[in-house]
């Protein structure tokens, strides 16, 4: 006869299609019928939402391994089960990212953490690919640090704390130790050799019911056979002398007897198995990659260089940890992972010297383990599995060189990885400590301060950043000489800071000190000489030199291609040649940068993903080339894309989101869509200023894209007045002579023309015309539209002979670059104006 309370058989349940992070079942689970059914039923039983459903408990009752067994019992119902440790909010994206390539979605490695993750958490409210999902939240501590991750959608999300402000968000399903029936039924289970029921009680009674001490006591038992009568005797003893000794413990005295009489027995069986145990301690709770064991270097103390330099007892050690429930073994994963109420213990038993010897140590072992180059996204892996630890082992109170290095690459890794917010709260921690400890003029507080500067320009914080970037600066130069790693970084911090701020002659001045510095330094074959020349190249291009912008970044194109270092860092290498296609389409070669687009843009996609920043610019920078170009189908297809993409990364405020919501109003006003992108430009032209100074060119010169749609929606009047402002703005911040101060000059005197001003339209826009063929040339596509609206005004002042010299003149030139078959020429033969747009560069 079956059994109604009996779980389904495993063996015989479909296995999902995911199944990620869950640790081995415990083939020991006992009881919790109850609680697992009650659980089942408030999960199955959402209709409309996702409700988190919570398991609370103190240390040791078993939350987590209910969790598992419940994942396991109910498998079949599910299509995507996965377990994310929550004890560390770096780690909850960290972990939701990794979920990616399961949902047909770009990686971290290509797409950045904070993308990866926010598309998976998108992926899972739609329903796509999978429906039926559970997500465990392991150890979740403060609700507030989940709010805003937690998914929604038809799934079940599932949290284990021992918070119990998670019954205000959550269906809290409390977790108790285990009854007496249920301890009883526990320990016969885990002693293979046999244990009376009385004998069973008796444990139980002992240690309270409290699933950790009993599994401590079953496996002892089980390894050693001892007799429950000298185990419990022995119990007492060691539970008089913790009491005697009268140290407070949040832990009941039980399990820490308990604990204390397993260890014992472990250093007796195998004293190296407790070595390991103890720098087990010294890590974070999450899982320890069995390679970090792996260092044979000279600062590592003797019992640990000689366990790690043989595999053969540092395997059975392993082992004798697993064997003695003092450490869950994942086989298959490669991984160690001890309870965090066993760490703590470990650690108490520990004098402080001994904690900082061993600390320094994990740390050691950490920084040998993860790879030297953090840029490569085949090392990420590695440093994703460190990640859980830096914080737990206090890696920042080390002032070990190599321990230093590891954390300064830790930070380079989320930023790489695109997990900005990680890595400025690592950077922010690491100053403070470091600071306490070194002081504010120590290299590395330094480093950390122009890492800082970086991050907060990526969070479009560009004032702070220019700010604290100058104060950095001056220091570093002061300290640590003109030529330091350090203080070149700064430099070019400092600069990217003022072309922020809409300094782009300070910047351009700097950046070409900083490329000196550099070439005097480390030569032209270096990676920080080409970003250097990539720097120099963007400041050519806001200054409308973009023929030498193109050549040099050609220059660093061909070193990089020769020299074969490419792979070294392939966001920098994309950056050069996505800046590379931005200075060729400006140029004016718009078919040739289309081309070039296309192969940089797929190169994005395949390296880092479509969700990347570095991916998402060049997609941008490639549909504002196809619009030049004339395919205004696809141009729009990807500038929509780009947008969206934007919005949900980065939010309508972020600098490159205003940028690619330019480039799409932009588009759907080369169309006709004329509503669409004058709800764009408006809103775009409303948010700049929270972004850049009042004073900034960008803002000037999209108030003169909204100047375009004003006129061409029936109000001139109000397109000549913002005209006006963007005009005297860009002069005086720009200067007449530059490209932006000319786009603007001509759409204003297509305004004044269509006022009737007919005499103040042609002498400014002979003058934009004159100014335009010396900076640009006389084929330009830019030259080009003021040159074909100069023909109109010619003819509607009456100077006919002019009108047609000017007129052949112009047409020879689009014959012989865009061709008379493009949209710009067609609007010239037809005897139509043509408009001039804006699209903001990367700062």
């Amino acid at each position: 006869m079956t059994n109604p309370d009996a779980p389904p058989s495993a063996d015989a349940e479909r296995i999902p299609q995911v199944w990620g992070k869950i640790p081995p079942r415990n083939k020991n689970f006992t009881g919790r019928t109850d609680l697992l059914a009650r659980l089942h039923e408030g999960l199955d039983g959402q209709v409309t939402a996702v409700v988190p459903h919570a398991l609370h408990g103190l240390g040791g009752v078993g939350k987590t391994q209910m969790a598992v067994e419940y994942a396991y019992r109910y498998r079949s119902k599910y299509d995507l089960v996965w377990l994310i440790p929550a004890d560390q909010p770096v780690l909850v994206r960290s972990s939701l990212a990794s979920l990616a390539p399961h949902l047909n979605l770009a990686s971290a490695a290509v797409s950045g953490v904070e993308d990866a993750a926010n598309a998976v958490l998108d992926a899972l409210r739609r329903g796509e690919p999978y429906s039926k999902w559970l997500l465990i939240f392991d150890n979740a501590d403060e609700p507030e640090e989940l709010t805003e991750i937690l998914p929604h959608g038809p799934g079940h999300v599932l949290i284990t704390s021992r918070n119990v402000r998670w019954a205000g968000v959550a269906d809290t399903v409390p977790i108790d130790v285990f009854t007496r029936e249920e301890s009883i039924e526990f320990l016969t289970r885990r002693v293979p050799r046999g244990i009376t029921k009385a004998d069973a009680d008796r444990l139980a009674e002992n240690l309270g019911d409290l699933p950790l001490a009993l599994e401590q006591a079953g496996a002892l038992h089980a390894e050693t056979g001892i007799a429950v009568s000298e185990y419990l005797e022995l119990l007492e003893q060691r539970t008089r002398m913790l009491l005697s000794q009268g140290k407070p413990t949040e832990y009941p005295v039980s399990m820490t007897a308990a604990w204390a009489l397993s260890v014992a027995s472990l250093e007796e069986k195998m004293p190296e198995a407790l070595v390991l145990l103890r720098y087990c301690a010294l890590f974070g709770p999450e899982p320890i990659p069995r390679d970090v064991f792996r260092m044979t270097a000279s600062k590592l103390s003797r019992p640990l260089s000689e366990l790690v330099r043989d595999p053969i007892r540092l395997s059975r050690a392993v082992g004798e940890l697993g064997r003695f429930a003092l450490a869950r073994l994942d086989v298959q994963a490669r991984t160690i992972q001890v309870h965090r109420l066993i760490q703590s213990l470990v650690r108490d038993g520990l004098p402080q010297d001994e904690q900082r010897r061993l600390r320094n140590e994990v740390h050691l072992l950490l920084a040998d383990y993860t790879p030297s180059n953090p840029n490569l996204a085949s090392n990420w892996p590695s440093y994703l599995n460190a990640l859980g630890h830096i914080g737990p082992a206090e890696v920042a109170l080390s002032q070990d060189r190599a321990v230093r290095q590891l954390a300064l690459n830790m930070i380079i890794y989320l930023y790489s990885s695109g997990d900005f917010a990680s890595a400025r709260s690592y950077v922010e921690s690491f100053i403070e400590e470091w600071t306490r400890v070194s002081g504010p003029d120590h290299e590395d507080v330094l480093t950390l301060h122009v890492t800082r500067s970086d991050l907060l320009r990526e969070f479009g914080q560009y004032q702070e950043a220019a700010d604290r970037g100058a104060q950095t600066l001056g220091a570093a130069e002061k300290i640590l000489g003109r030529d330091h790693e350090t203080t070149l970084r700064a430099l070019r911090g400092r600069a990217a800071g003022l072309r922020a701020t809409g300094d782009f002659k300070e910047a351009f001045d700097m950046d070409e000190d900083a490329l000196d510095r550099y070439r005097t330094k480390l030569g032209e074959q270096d990676w920080n000489t080409w970003r250097a020349i990539n720097s120099l190249a963007l400041d050519h291009g806001l200054r409308s030199d973009y023929e030498k912008a193109r050549s040099l970044l050609e220059g660093v194109y061909r070193d990089v291609m020769v020299s074969g270092k490419g792979q070294d860092d392939p966001a920098s290498h994309l950056n050069v040649y996505s800046g590379l296609a931005r200075a060729v389409r400006l140029s004016g070669d718009f078919y040739e940068a289309c081309d070039l687009g296309d192969d940089v843009y797929a190169s994005a996609v395949e390296q880092l993903g479509p969700d990347h920043p570095w991916t998402l610019r060049t997609g941008k920078d490639l549909s504002i080339a196809r619009r030049r170009a004339g395919d205004y189908g696809r141009a729009m297809e990807l500038a929509e894309d780009v947008h969206q993409r934007y919005v949900r990364a980065f939010g309508l405020n972020h600098p490159d989101t205003l940028a690619a919501a330019t480039c799409l109003a932009n588009i759907h006003r080369t169309l006709g869509q004329f509503q669409e992108a004058m709800t764009l430009a408006d809103d775009t032209v409303r948010r700049y200023p929270r972004v850049y100074p009042p004073e900034h060119p960008y803002n000037h010169a999209c108030a003169g894209n909204l100047a375009i749609l004003r006129r061409i929606t029936g109000d001139p009047h109000a397109a000549r007045k913002v005209n006006e402002e963007a005009l005297g703005g860009l002069r005086l911040k720009l200067g007449r002579e530059h490209h932006y101060t000319l786009t603007v000059a001509l759409n204003l005197a297509s305004d004044l023309a269509e006022l009737g001003e007919l005499e103040a339209a042609y002498r400014l826009c002979s003058g934009t015309l004159r100014r335009l063929n010396d900076l640009l040339g006389e084929k330009h596509p830019m030259t080009l539209s003021a040159a074909a609206n100069n023909v109109v005004n010619l003819r509607a002042l009456g100077r006919d002979a002019e009108a047609e010299e000017l007129y052949a003149a112009t047409e020879e030139h689009y014959r012989r670059t865009l061709g008379l078959e493009h949209p710009d020429a067609q609007v010239f033969l037809e005897g139509r104006r043509l408009d001039a747009d804006f699209d903001p560069p990367p700062i």
